[in-house]
């Protein structure tokens, strides 16, 4: 598939005819640029990373650039040290790969667009913005999407390689939580485990290292939780104030939203953000049938069915009603479709 193919064609091809594009774009390529979106987590890292490794393993030049940096507990990961932090990137490179992100400006990274793109992602609402572009909305990570491309390139699972595909995985279905889970998914992570994983440590890695700072921030979220719906919908609120009184960063905040789910009445959660350029982060997340994807996409934001978010203009006492009405909608229409 070239580069003049239309963004129309290359959704109505075959996930195998993408990749085969893909696999020919980068074998006749030598020097190469990675990117994701900005706050990276677990899938934009670990799908990097694997990508990374496996092109050079075929003897490829790389570069990573993202506008952020890991959050602390994805840093002793092999490779995560390498990642640059830049706002702008004026790297040179035969062709950029940019992974788990629907428009290019989510990667916050500029000058980026006069590279030849291929574009690999599993969101809905993904623009076609690149030269190949992948979008495969059933796939559970990032992750799954690029295994296949590092199996097509005939590259060998390395530890490596199979460590950052198992933790784009792990932290994307919410340690096997989401909905968007197939047999596919399960038997990445199988060749994973064969090729060195030990699915213990991964978990403990990722889910266990916590510092006392965001203990704290987790207490005070929790005590100012507000349930909304007769309990189906629980709120959480953060503001820099806080951050700063438990001694944190926003990278602390990471999964803190999926805490309330662990009881069982609470079908979805929302997390508002107010942030100092005077606008609001909204993160949401749900059990089952309940689509928090909906609610994101109306204000042009995006992700999956139990896991979205959006960044609203104004004060979080404008945004809020709104977003809570939308919320107790969704988690009722959920609720009907649940046996």
């Amino acid at each position: 598939m070239s580069k003049t193919t239309t963004a129309n064609q290359l959704a109505a091809t075959s996930g195998s005819e993408v990749v085969a594009s893909i696999c020919q774009e980068i074998l006749r390529r030598q020097r190469f640029l990675l990117t994701s979106h900005a706050r990276p987590d677990g899938d934009s890292i670990g799908s990097q990373l694997a990508m990374a490794y496996a092109l050079e393993a075929l003897g490829k030049q790389v570069r990573l650039v993202n506008a952020d940096a890991a959050p602390d507990h994805y840093r002793e990961f092999p490779g995560v040290d390498r990642i640059e932090i830049a706002a702008r990137s004026e790297a040179e490179a035969d062709a950029l790969i940019v992974m788990e992100c629907s428009d290019l400006s989510r990667t916050g990274v500029a000058g980026l667009e006069g590279h030849f793109i291929i574009n690999i992602d599993h969101h809905a609402g993904n623009r076609m913005y690149g030269a190949v572009n992948w979008f495969d909305e059933s796939a559970a990570a990032c992750g799954e999407m690029v295994f296949d491309v590092i199996r097509a390139l005939g590259v060998p699972l390395s530890r490596e390689i199979a460590t950052h595909i198992y933790l784009a995985i792990l932290t994307d279905t919410g340690s096997f939580h989401h909905s968007n889970i197939t047999p596919r998914t399960f038997d990445i992570c199988r060749q994973a485990v064969e090729a060195g994983v030990n699915p213990a440590a991964m978990a403990r890695r990722v889910f266990d290292s916590n510092s006392f700072g965001k203990l704290k921030l987790i207490g005070a979220l929790l005590d100012a939780m507000e349930l909304i719906d007769d309990g189906r919908l629980a709120v959480l609120y953060l503001d820099d104030d806080m951050l700063a009184k438990c001694g944190c960063t926003n990278n602390d905040t990471e999964g803190v939203i999926n805490l309330p789910l662990t009881a069982r009445e609470i079908q979805a959660v929302v997390f508002f953000k107010a942030n100092p350029t005077g606008d609001v982060r909204v993160s949401m997340r749900s059990k089952y049938d309940v689509d928090v994807r909906a609610v994101a996409n109306a204000y042009g934001g995006g992700g999956h069915k139990n896991a979205s978010g959006f960044t609203a203009p104004g004060r979080l006492a404008d945004v809020r009603p709104q977003v809570i009405e939308r919320l107790v909608a969704a988690i009722g229409e959920g609720l009907k479709s649940r046996p």
